[in-house]
Formats: structure tokens, sequence, C-alpha cells
């Protein structure tokens, strides 16, 4: 049997409603169905929270989000990539990625939710204020990646890295690293197993050793 373009907007609703914010999911739905494009919830990316490809074999696009965000932070997130979708298809490979064409777009598909008045006020105001000056992504942005980071499911063995004494050991990924010295937003740290050095953000969560 077809189904009805009713039927599979239903389906996408019941879907996306374990993954997003009450009261977003319809407006997330009418990206889907105003918008061509393949959406993936993959496994957590250490590197990236979501990604935006041009598939030309298909000519089809296709999003990516990973599965282990909480909520706001998932809706943060699809938007942000939604936003190269729309900037895509007006500019195509024309602009930068992260230009200002694309932080018009991101701020344009914003603009519903807030007028949802859906979002808890703390988060709202850490999200207007990196309109002012919109980053790559949201772990870019400390002030509105602490903002998300408040509504992550309560885990008492993870810190955020900046919480950890200086040379302090910690876990991440399941490898082990000593806390060394802070450069910009990133803790340059030793993995005691091999001695290299790697930049870690200061708000990545780590399971403290020492």
């Amino acid at each position: 049997m077809v189904k009805s373009k009713l039927q599979k907007r239903e389906e996408v609703r019941k879907s996306f409603a374990q993954f997003l914010p009450e009261g977003s999911v319809d407006y997330v739905v009418s990206l889907f169905a105003k918008y061509p494009v393949r959406f993936k919830i993959v496994k957590p990316r250490s590197t990236k929270l979501g990604d935006f490809r041009v598939l030309p074999e298909e000519n089809k696009f296709q999003i990516t989000v990973n599965g282990n965000l909480n909520r706001y932070a998932f809706l943060v997130t699809t938007i942000h990539e939604f936003a190269h979708l729309t900037n895509y298809l007006e500019h195509q490979h024309r602009v930068l990625p992260h230009g200002e064409e694309w932080k018009n777009h991101y701020r344009k598909l914003w603009m519903p939710i807030f007028d949802l008045k859906i979002l808890p006020k703390d988060l709202e105001n850490a999200l207007i204020q990196s309109m002012v000056s919109t980053k790559a992504s949201s772990c870019s942005d400390h002030q509105l990646s602490r903002a998300l980071h408040r509504y992550d499911p309560e885990n008492n063995e993870e810190r955020h890295l900046e919480l950890l004494p200086m040379h302090s050991s910690f876990k991440l990924q399941g490898k082990t690293f000593l806390k060394g010295e802070l450069r910009r937003k990133r803790y340059l740290c030793e993995e005691l197993s091999t001695k290299r050095k790697f930049l870690v953000n200061a708000l990545a969560k780590v399971t403290p050793l020492t």
C-alpha cells in the first residue's frame, strides 16, 4: 500500500519526537517537507555533532546528527545543518561554508522557534548572543555550549575538563590523559601511554581519575 504524504509526515514526526524538545517537532518536520534531504541519526563522533553533504551522484542532500545529544543540542545541530542546506540551495559552492550568507540562513531558521517561546530562558539568551557572531559549531561557542550542557542527562562520573585541577589525569574515549596548560579554549593534554600531545576542548566531558 502506498503511504499518503500525511502518513509519511506523521511517521517522521513520531521518529523525531524522542530527540527534539517539546513544541519544536512540527517545525522541524515542516523543514523536511519543504527541503529534499536524507536525514540520518548516527553514532557519537568526537570531532563533530553533525554534518551536511551534497551527494552529487544521486543529486540529493544528506544531514547527519549524533544520536547521543540532549534534545536542545539535537535541535541546535539540526538547525545548523539545515542552514547549510538552505545556503547551498541559494549559493551552491560560491560562498564560504560559515560565511555571512550561511549565518543569515541560520538566523532566519531560528526565528520561528524563538516565536514559539519553547526554549529555557538561559538557552534562549545564549542562542541570541551567539547570533551576534555565529561560530562554525556550537562547540566553538563556549557560552552556548555551556548552556546546552546544562540539559545533558546527569552523569555523576563525568566532569567538564575545565573543572579538573591542573596536572590531574582523566579518561576520554577509552584513553588516559594528563591535563596540561590552557591554550585559548583547549587544554594541551598528554596521552599517558604514547606521550603524545593533544588539544582537548575545555568543555569536553571526561572521567576524572585523580
